[in-house]
C-alpha cells in the first residue's frame, strides 16, 4: 500500500543493508538475549539525522510512519516500539566511531563519480556543545553540589555545607556585569572558589586510599577550576564536557562558541560532503588541513589534487600532495583567461557555506547532544551521512519528476488528437507507473 516512488523507500532499495549485517556482526555474540537487528539499528540512527529527531522522538515516529518502518526492513506494520531509546546510545557505543565511518562511507559511495572530482571546497565550523554558558560563579555553585553528593555517596560528615551561605552568594552574582554590583559579585566568586577548597580538603581527610583514588581526578578537576584565571589558555568551561574549548567565530551576534571546531569537505560540482574532521583542539585552520584531506582521500578512489579554502587558511600551500589554493591579488603575469578561471574558482567556493547551514539546522550539527570528543566525532559523521542522503533523495525526486513530464510531452506529442482519447487509458498507466 506504500507509493513505490517515494524518496525514502527508493533510498531503503538503493542501500545495501547486507554489508552492514556482515560489518557490524564482530560487534556482537552470540550469547544472552538476541540483539536487535542491525538494519533496524543503523536505520534508526538515519531516520534521526535525516529528520532532525531526538532518540526519543525518532522511536516514536517510527510506531506511527509505515515509510520508516520499511526502511528498518519491516515486511509488515508493527503497533509496538520497535526499541527503547536508549538502545540507541548502547547501539552507538558499541560499533564506535569505526563503525559510524562506514555508515559515512557508504552515504558518499551512494553518489558514485560525483564523489571523485578533483577539486574540493574545505571550511571549518563550530559544533557547539549541550553546555549553559560557563561563568566562575556556575561552576563553582556546581561543584560544591558535585562534592555534597561525594559526600554523601561515602558516609561522610562535613564540618559545615555552607547550604545557607551559598544561597546569598547566589543572588549576589545575578547582574553581576552591573557597575554597582560588580564588587559585590566578585566577593561571591572569590569566597564560593574558597569554600570549594574547604570543602575538597574536608572530605579529602575523611577517606580511605580506595576511596581517594576513587574521587582523586574529580579534585584534581574543581582544583584547576577554581585556580585558574581569565586570561589562562585550556580552560575548564564545563565540568561534565572539560574537553570543550570557547571559539571566537567573528559574529556579531554570538561572540563566542563553546565546543569543538569541525572541518568539512565537499566537492566543487555536485556539493557532495566527502570528508569531515573534529579538532579536539583550538588550532589555526592551516593546521586543520591534513586532517580534514586524509579523511577525505580515505573514501576516493582517486587523490585529491586541488583543495580551495579562504583566507583563514592562509600559511600553507600544499598538503600530502594536495594544492592549496586561497583568494589573492591577481598576479601580473596571469592572462585575461586565468584571472577569469581563478575569479569562478573562489566564487565557486562560497557554495560550502549553505552546506554547513544545512547540516547545522536539517541535521542535527547545531547542538551536539553526544558525550565526549567520541561524541563529537560521531555525530558529525552522522550528520553529514545524513546530508549526502537526504541529497541523494532530492535527485531521485528530480529524476522522477523528469521522467513523468518526458511520458507526457511523448503522449501529447506524437499521437494524434483523433487517437488521445483511445490512448488516454494508456497515458494514465504509465504516468501512475513511474
Amino acid at each position: 500500500m506504500l507509493d513505490s516512488n517515494d524518496p525514502l523507500i527508493a533510498l531503503a532499495d538503493t542501500i545495501n543493508w547486507e554489508f552492514f549485517d556482515e560489518s557490524f556482526a564482530k560487534y556482537y555474540s552470540n550469547e544472552g538475549r538476541p540483539a536487535k537487528p542491525i538494519r533496524l539499528m543503523v536505520g534508526l540512527l538515519l531516520l534521526k539525522q535525516i529528520e532532525n529527531l531526538s532518540d526519543e522522538n525518532v522511536v516514536l515516529q517510527w510506531k506511527r510512519n509505515p515509510y520508516y518502518q520499511y526502511f528498518c526492513g519491516m515486511t509488515e506494520y508493527q503497533p509496538a516500539l520497535p526499541c527503547d531509546p536508549t538502545d540507541l546510545v548502547y547501539f552507538r557505543k558499541r560499533i564506535g566511531k569505526e563503525g559510524v565511518e562506514e555508515i559515512f562511507a557508504m552515504s558518499v559511495a551512494l553518489h558514485g563519480k560525483d564523489a571523485q572530482e578533483k577539486q574540493v571546497i574545505i571550511d571549518t565550523t563550530v559544533q557547539e556543545k549541550n553546555v549553559t554558558y560557563p561563568t566562575d560563579g556556575k561552576l563553582a555553585i556546581k561543584m560544591i553540589h558535585h562534592l555534597h553528593r561525594i559526600a554523601k555517596e561515602e558516609g561522610i560528615q562535613l564540618r559545615r555545607t555552607y547550604v545557607k551561605e551559598i544561597k546569598g552568594h547566589r543572588i549576589s552574582l545575578r547582574f553581576f556585569r552591573h557597575p554597582k554590583k560588580i564588587k559585590k559579585a566578585r566577593a561571591a566568586m572569590k569566597r564560593l572558589g574558597t569554600i570549594v577548597g574547604i570543602l575538597i580538603r574536608d572530605i579529602s581527610r575523611n577517606l580511605n586510599e580506595a576511596q581517594l583514588e576513587k574521587h582523586q581526578e574529580a579534585f584534581d578537576l574543581y582544583t584547576k577550576v577554581i585556580n585558574q584565571k581569565r586570561k589562562d589558555s585550556n580552560k575548564v568551561y564545563s565540568l561534565h564536557e572539560s574537553h570543550i574549548y570557547a571559539i571566537a567565530k567573528g559574529k556579531d551576534h554570538k561572540k563566542y562558541e563553546y565546543g569543538t571546531k569541525a572541518s568539512l569537505v565537499t566537492t566543487m560540482k555536485s556539493n557532495i560532503i566527502i570528508g569531515v574532521a573534529a579538532h579536539q583542539k583550538n588550532e589555526h585552520d592551516s593546521k586543520t588541513l591534513e586532517a580534514a584531506l586524509s579523511h577525505a582521500n580515505k573514501h576516493r578512489t582517486k587523490p585529491i589534487k586541488e583543495a580551495i579554502c579562504d583566507r583563514g587558511y592562509r600559511g600553507k600551500k600544499e598538503v600530502d600532495g594536495t594544492v592549496i589554493c586561497i583568494p589573492d591579488t591577481p598576479k601580473k603575469r596571469d592572462t585575461k583567461y586565468q584571472k577569469e578561471q581563478k575569479r569562478k574558482k573562489f566564487r565557486r567556493r562560497a557554495a560550502i557555506e549553505p552546506i554547513i547551514g544545512h547540516v547545522k539546522s536539517d541535521h542535527r550539527l547545531q547542538r551536539n547532544y553526544l558525550k565526549g570528543f567520541v561524541g563529537d566525532e560521531i555525530n558529525l559523521l552522522l550528520a553529514a551521512a545524513a546530508f549526502n542522503l537526504k541529497k541523494w533523495m532530492n535527485h531521485f525526486l528530480v529524476v522522477l519528476f523528469l521522467v513523468k513530464i518526458a511520458y507526457a510531452i511523448y503522449f501529447m506529442l506524437y499521437i494524434r488528437a483523433e487517437e488521445r482519447r483511445k490512448y488516454a487509458d494508456l497515458y494514465l498507466m504509465f504516468y501512475r507507473m513511474w
